[in-house]
């Protein structure tokens, strides 16, 4: 199982960015995937998910309407599309997935195929 997440970049208050995070090495329909944040010296915060039927969606209590997941199974892709964008959105963003048919609201540890994060820098 590997993810990749890219996308991230600087970007003013209030504006959009697209994060993506390319799969390979495992059937997207049998695999939850979830996006995390995390800042220096903080935990790793799970941001947002994406079940593994695709048919449910969970959010973070500070980026619940601003913040969609999606998948496009076709291209083994997840997209994260974050608006109104907040100086605290400011973190490294990564994803990964629990076990096979796993739950979204697994903890933390249970999580895998971490792969390098991408900086997203909220700032004017």
């Amino acid at each position: 199982l590997q993810l990749q997440a890219s996308g991230g970049g600087l970007v003013q208050p209030g504006g959009s960015l697209r994060l993506s995070c390319a799969a390979s090495g495992f059937d997207l329909e049998s695999y939850a995937v979830a996006f995390f944040r995390q800042t220096p010296g903080k935990e790793r915060e799970k941001v947002s998910c994406i079940s593994y039927s695709g048919s449910t969606t969970t959010y973070a209590e500070s980026v619940k309407g601003r913040f969609t997941v999606s998948r496009d199974d076709v291209k083994s892709t997840y997209y994260l599309q974050m608006n109104n964008l907040k100086p605290e959105d400011t973190a490294v963003y990564y994803c990964a997935t629990p076990v096979k048919y796993g739950s979204c609201h697994a903890r933390l540890f249970e999580f895998s195929g971490w792969g390098q994060g991408t900086q997203v820098t909220v700032s004017s």
